[in-house]
This record gives structure tokens, sequence and C-alpha cells, in this order.
């Protein structure tokens, strides 16, 4: 390994943004006048609560950041690897190298922007500067809000404001390639084992990092049915690890299909409520909400996990999802539905398990796609619309070509009749849900 100890360095702090190319944080990092050494941390705080030790994710992680290393590599350097919480990591980092400033990308989260909190003071301390840019959305939190400066809650003004904003300033790439050479010459890091880390390597297919214009171009025709193989551009995965970058992909949308973007705007929408709003990771967004008298019975809540509710469609988006970590978008909203409105359990429920399960989980998509459904976030469906699986089924699969391949066994005595009547349950939860509102 080269020795680097006594060299000024600037870093560059990988997070959710596992790229090398168009990444704002790494280029602003390499026109610094230092040479840059590449950071990540596997996050000790965040890897000890994911329970499941074949966490898809972390495969996913793990083999991106040895194909990052690998090309590094090839450039005469390498991505220093550390498993810690990011105080220990940075005080390490701070003793054993001249760091002159650190470069990240920002993150809205809520533990993120608490994380980010601690280490500025820390590198503040020690006389080191916290650099934190704009990469992951085309617009801040800061710059999409009503004329008065406050937040928008309401999705369509805040798309109408993003369109209004867009120009080829906000899309412009950050050509990282030309400033390589200014990467830290050193080699000889070591990469950890997901053994190490504590996990087990699982081998699944990862949806492919797929551009073509093909599927985003047709996407507005194609979304809605669960059928088709390429319907949609199971980006999500690539959109909340950043090995995408969001100012190529919005490009192409803004070119090819205007649906396509308004679901990029949704994420940004969502990621704005979440930072403006940070009490809705556990909390209804609509305070009045906390009053409904959820059921939550743990037996029908078990049935949904494994997809035995006796309701086609709802099974088998939840089988695809326990089998692959994927769910098609549009039975996304007929799972969600079906669980807060007809069995009458807390969205909450909901979230954890998509949390534990979505390869594309997102905390502000999440959260805030569960209180839509429910009815008790911002810009919310109704709680007066509740999703009939059965016609859901006719419209978007009519004939049954996804429910069959997840439920080979619909046509058998072997598949369970319906947990509960439609029409009873949708009485059930208007009836719950109009009690709670009136206590307001």
């Amino acid at each position: 390994m080269t020795q680097v100890q006594s060299l000024p360095i600037t870093v560059f702090w990988m997070r959710r943004d596992l790229r090398l190319f168009d990444n704002a944080a790494l280029y602003h990092a390499l026109k610094k006048e230092n040479p840059v050494l590449c950071v990540f941390i596997y996050d000790k705080e965040i890897l000890l609560r994911l329970e499941n030790k074949k966490d898809k994710r972390m495969t996913f992680i793990h083999d991106t950041l040895f194909e990052i290393k690998k090309q590094l590599n090839e450039k005469g350097s390498d991505l220093l690897l550390i498993h810690d919480s990011p105080i220990n990591a940075w005080k390490g980092l701070i003793e054993k190298y001249e760091i002159r400033a650190v470069f990240s990308n920002r993150d809205y989260e809520p533990y993120a922007t608490k994380r980010d909190k601690e280490v500025s003071k820390l590198l503040s301390e020690n006389g080191i500067k916290l650099n934190l840019c704009k990469d992951q959305v085309i617009f801040e939190p800061n710059e999409i809000t009503k004329p008065d400066g406050t937040p928008y809650i309401i999705y369509t003004p805040f798309s109408n404001k993003w369109l209004a904003q867009i120009n080829s300033f906000y899309l412009k790439s950050y050509s990282t390639k030309k400033y390589h050479h200014r990467l830290l010459q050193v080699t000889g890091f070591r990469l950890f084992t997901l053994d190490e880390l504590g996990f087990e390597k699982v081998d699944f297919e990862i949806p492919v990092l797929n551009l073509a214009e093909s599927i985003i171009g047709h996407y507005s025709e194609t979304r809605d049915f669960p059928a088709i193989e390429k319907g949609t551009s199971q980006l999500g995965l690539h959109l909340r690890f950043g090995t995408v970058s969001i100012r190529q992909l919005a490009s192409k949308a803004l070119r090819l299909n205007q649906t396509f973007l308004k679901e990029l705007i949704w994420r940004e929408f969502f990621m704005h409520i979440l930072f403006h709003y940070p009490g809705v990771e556990n909390q209804c967004f609509r305070k009045e909400y906390e009053n409904i008298k959820w059921r939550n019975n743990e037996e029908e809540f078990e049935k949904w996990c494994k997809g035995e509710t006796g309701y086609p469609l709802v099974d088998a988006g939840m089988r695809e999802l326990n089998a692959t970590g994927f769910m098609h978008n549009r039975v996304r909203m007929v799972v969600a539905s079906f669980l807060t409105k007809h069995l009458l359990i807390d969205w909450r429920w909901g979230e954890r398990y998509f949390a534990e399960k979505l390869l594309d989980y997102d905390l502000s998509a999440n959260v805030g796609n569960w209180q839509w459904a429910a009815g008790c976030g911002c810009d919310a469906a109704p709680y007066f619309r509740v999703f009939n699986p059965y016609t859901q089924a006719e419209k978007f699969d009519s004939e049954g070509k996804y429910i069959r391949k997840w439920i080979p066994e619909l046509e058998t005595f072997n598949y369970p009749q319906p947990i509960v009547e439609h029409k009873m349950a949708r009485e059930r939860v208007l009836k719950e849900f109009k009690k709670a509102l009136e206590k307001v």
C-alpha cells in the first residue's frame, strides 16, 4: 500500500450514490487541489437494525462496491471500506490522514440529517469542513416552495412549480471522468466479505439498469399492467442506491414521457415532505387519523404477508414481493388499500413489512405511499376510496396472467376462501373512519 498518511487529501464520502460517473460530490472533491480518497462506511447503526441476515440489498451494495473498487483500481486508486459507526469511522480517519476537506452528497432522511450534523461537528472541531452537495434530487427541499417560502403539501402545485423551474442547468451532468487523474494513488485496501458484516450472500436476479427509450417511451401505456414483463422501468433499486443518475433519468423522461417524469416528481415530493415534516416517519401527516381504532388482527396480518387472503390480486402481489423483493406499482396500491381498508390494520404494520422486503425500499416514498393509501397522508386518496381487488384485477390483469404466475393453485381447493367479504369490509372501514374523524 502506498504511504499517504502525511499527504494532504480531500475525502469523498460515498453513501447512497454508488457510482463514479455524474456524481456531484465526487466532481467537486476532484476539483479541489488535493488528491481524493474515496471512502464508504458500512454503518453499524443501520446494519444492526436489519434483522434479516439474508437481506438481498446487502448483496447488491456489496457487489456494487466491489465493482467500484475495481474501477478505482484500474485508475491506480482504491475504495477505503470501513465497518463502524460514522462517528467512530471519522475519528479514525482524522487520526490517520491529513484531511483538508470532505465532500458528500446530501441525504434528506431524518437519520441521515442527524448523522451529518454530528459528523460535521466532529470535522469542524478538527478544522475540516463537510461539504454537502445536491445529487439524488433535481430540486432540494428549499428550492420548490410556495411564494411565502413554506413547503407545498399538495402534489399538483408542487409538480407545476417543479415543471416551471426545470431547465438545462438542473439537468447538466457532472463530468468526473476528466478529473480522474486527481484520485489518490493508493492500492491495497481490503474488501469486507458479507460474513464479516454479519450477512449472507444471496443469489437473486438484480433488476437490469435499463434506460432503453422503448421502456420509458411507452411507460404511460404499459405501467398499469403487471403481466407485462417490461411494463415498468424497475429502476427503483438503482435510484435508491444511486447506481443511476437522477439527472440522466429526468433528462430522458422530459424528452420521452411526461407520465414517467411525474413519477420522478412524486419521488421528490415525498422526499420534501419527509424533510420538512420528519414526524411522518411514524405518525399520520393528518393528525386526526391518529384517532382511528385499528383492528390489528395478527392472524389476518400474517395471511396478508404470506399472500393467503383469498383475494387473488392481493395474494399475487404479496407472493411476488416475498419471492423477488419487487412488487408492481399498481399492485402495491391494491395491497396497501386492502390491508388498511379491508382489514383495518395500521398502515405502519404494512410500511414496516415493505421496509423489510422491498429491494427499492425508500423511506420517504414508502411512508408517503402508505399514508396515501390509508388516506392519512398529505394529498392522500380520500378515506372513502376503497380499492376493489376484484375490479382492479379485471381492469389491469383481465386474462389473469399475472395472478396465475404467482398463484398456480388458484382454481383448486388449495386456494383459500376470502378472509373478509368486500362489501362488509368497505362498510366497516367507512364507519370506523367517519367515527374517528368526527372526534376532531
